[in-house]
């Protein structure tokens, strides 16, 4: 089958490390696994990050790559992959918590391929009203988004929130799943075009990165990190909490412990979701209308051109590649 995998690792140009070709039928470890006819997959900075070597081992290579997809499974059914790859046998709802957990594309082959071996657990119904690429959309950047809004952030209609760094997958999930909450939406970016954007997805202001504010916030939702950081505990009011899930920018921003405690802020870390918490986001997105927003579609054949444009840092939405 055909199939886009990590063979070689390179920090500074990641795509060096990224073959597309023929590669081995997945083969699934046990009977609580099945196959999927994969017919989209959304690109994630998971995949830059698995190419740059981080999380992977040389020994694992060739990995193939990708986290989300949707499908159709052995049965003939229309299925959406979650991600996360948990211990059954731990027990427990929120398999995020599972010290072993893991993501595809980290010890099991990911879903930039023509199929993939997945638990039977992790399938979940595509919505009729969702396309396959719009669907493969949902199990990390929109997942993520809706556990960072709702079960960490827990905003109510009515409270405002910043969102750093216009643009992004998360962040283009962010701007719709929190007006559809009934949230106060603002959003930042350096690009002004990207600020016109997320304004047409629902915000209702936009601000140049670092821009002070007209007040404080109630929650920051934070996926850049260490640019932003600063700007984004600046933006709370007392009492506010700010919702980390990534940190494209840097990982290691200046504490300013002094203004978290003396102002009593939460800082919540946040990441992917749960295979229920996917379930709960499709029905909110089917209820609401809510459709992710998909920049650029590709062929599996051109893989290598979809991750070069997830690495410029240039488009807005998720980028999607079908088989």
């Amino acid at each position: 089958m055909l199939a886009a995998c990590a063979t070689s690792f390179d920090a500074d140009q990641p795509l060096n490390g990224l073959t597309v070709g023929k590669h081995a039928e997945p083969q699934p470890p046990e009977d609580t696994w099945t196959t999927v006819a994969v017919r989209a997959t959304a690109l994630n900075h998971h995949d830059l990050w698995s190419l740059k070597g981080v999380g992977l081992k040389p020994e694992q290579l060739p990995m193939v790559l990708g986290t989300d997809a949707s499908g159709i499974d052995e049965d003939g059914r229309e299925v959406v992959i979650h991600a996360v790859i948990g211990d059954p046998a731990r027990g427990g709802d929120d398999e995020t918590l599972d010290p072993k957990r893991s993501l595809l594309s980290e010890v099991y082959d990911g879903t930039l391929a023509e199929r993939v071996a997945v638990p039977r657990r992790n399938l979940v119904p595509k919505p009729p009203a969702l396309s396959f690429e719009q669907a493969a959309c949902l199990p990390t950047a929109w997942l993520t988004a809706y556990r960072m809004l709702t079960t960490r952030g827990r905003l109510v209609a009515g409270e405002t929130v910043l969102i750093q760094g216009a643009g992004g997958g998360v962040s283009t999930a962010l701007v719709p799943l929190a007006r559809a909450m009934g949230l106060r939406v603002w959003v930042t970016s350096r690009d002004a075009t990207k600020r016109e954007q997320a304004v047409s997805l629902g915000a209702d202001d936009a601000f140049d990165s670092g821009a002070r504010l007209p007040e404080r916030v109630d929650a920051v939702m934070e996926s850049v990190g260490q640019a932003t950081w600063s700007h984004s505990l600046k933006s709370l009011r007392p009492g506010g909490r700010i919702v980390v899930c990534g940190a494209t920018s840097g990982a290691n921003p200046p504490a300013d412990l002094a203004r978290v405690f003396f102002l009593q802020l939460s800082v919540i870390g946040s990441t992917m979701g749960t295979r229920d918490e996917l379930e709960r986001l499709l029905s909110f997105c089917a209820e609401n209308s809510l459709v992710p927003l998909v920049e650029r579609t590709y062929p599996l054949a051109h893989a290598h051109e979809a991750i070069a444009r997830l690495a410029s840092g240039e488009g807005f939405g998720k980028i999607v590649v079908t088989t």
